[in-house]
């Protein structure tokens, strides 16, 4: 079975519906998740996709902020979401594929600008965030199963355009790539861009103060497709499509494209 899946953060569901229906009709993919959706999910324009085959969708959502959503053309057997951190936020939604493949989705807290938990409550709820999801995965028996999502931490030097200017910075700290790694090791999960791409500079988020941003390159991977080690060495393809975040009103998030012969 060929399993493509996408991921991305849209940065308004509601705002870059037509930007979605472009880029699922120039990819194709059979599974796509959303992050920052920004809508209540009754507000989501699910009934667009459906002319594209998207016929199956699964969500979480608030108004104005957060958000996650699950567009599927393969059926959905089961969905369920946890509120890691207690935070009331909608940051993550799963739903079980009628393969028995799992897909989670996450939209982990960005942390605001200050990286100490101590003096800036965000940085405190995302290292919480962190924390929880990792104890949650321990607490599995995980098969079959995909993570996805703007994880909000680029892991690598090669993930930032600076390794040593943003070593201070939120989404790029010691402290911060500490507890991802945690959560990676809780599944175990493999990071199966990395191991498409094992080198190189790579990045998925380039900033919106940035105007000329495809030459000033100053990006960061924020965006990431996990495994577990029985599917992540049955990937044959990834796409980091940069190219959609020089469209018209983009997100300034490029969505990620996996294919997976389960």
């Amino acid at each position: 079975m060929v399993l493509k899946v996408a991921t991305w953060n849209i940065n308004s569901f509601r705002l870059r519906e037509n930007l979605l229906v472009r880029y699922l009709t120039d990819y194709s993919p059979d599974l796509i998740c959303l992050q920052e959706c920004k809508s209540p999910v009754e507000k989501m324009p699910f009934a667009s996709f459906k002319e594209l085959g998207f016929a199956y969708y699964a969500a979480r959502g608030q108004k104005g902020y957060n958000g996650v959503a699950i567009l599927s053309k393969l059926p959905i057997k089961a969905e369920f979401s946890e509120d890691f951190a207690n935070l009331g936020h909608a940051r993550h939604i799963a739903v079980v594929l009628e393969s028995g493949v799992t897909v989670h989705n996450f939209y982990v807290p960005a942390g605001g600008d200050e990286p100490d938990p101590n003096v800036n409550e965000k940085f405190s709820q995302k290292l919480s965030y962190l924390t929880c999801m990792e104890k949650y995965f321990n607490n599995l028996d995980l098969k079959r199963s995909i993570l996805v999502g703007d994880l909000n931490i680029a892991p690598r030097p090669d993930d930032v355009w600076d390794h040593k200017k943003l070593s201070k910075v939120v989404s790029h700290t010691p402290i911060e790539l500490k507890h991802l790694k945690k959560v990676q090791n809780s599944g175990p999960w493999e990071d199966v861009v990395r191991l498409v791409i094992p080198d190189g500079n790579l990045f998925s988020w380039w900033s919106y103060r940035a105007k000329d941003w495809s030459t000033a390159d100053k990006g960061r991977r924020l965006d990431h497709v996990w495994a577990t080690p029985d599917i992540s060495n049955f990937v044959s393809a990834v796409i980091i499509a940069r190219d959609v975040r020089g469209w018209d009103q983009p997100s300034d998030h490029a969505p990620i494209f996996v294919v997976f012969d389960v």
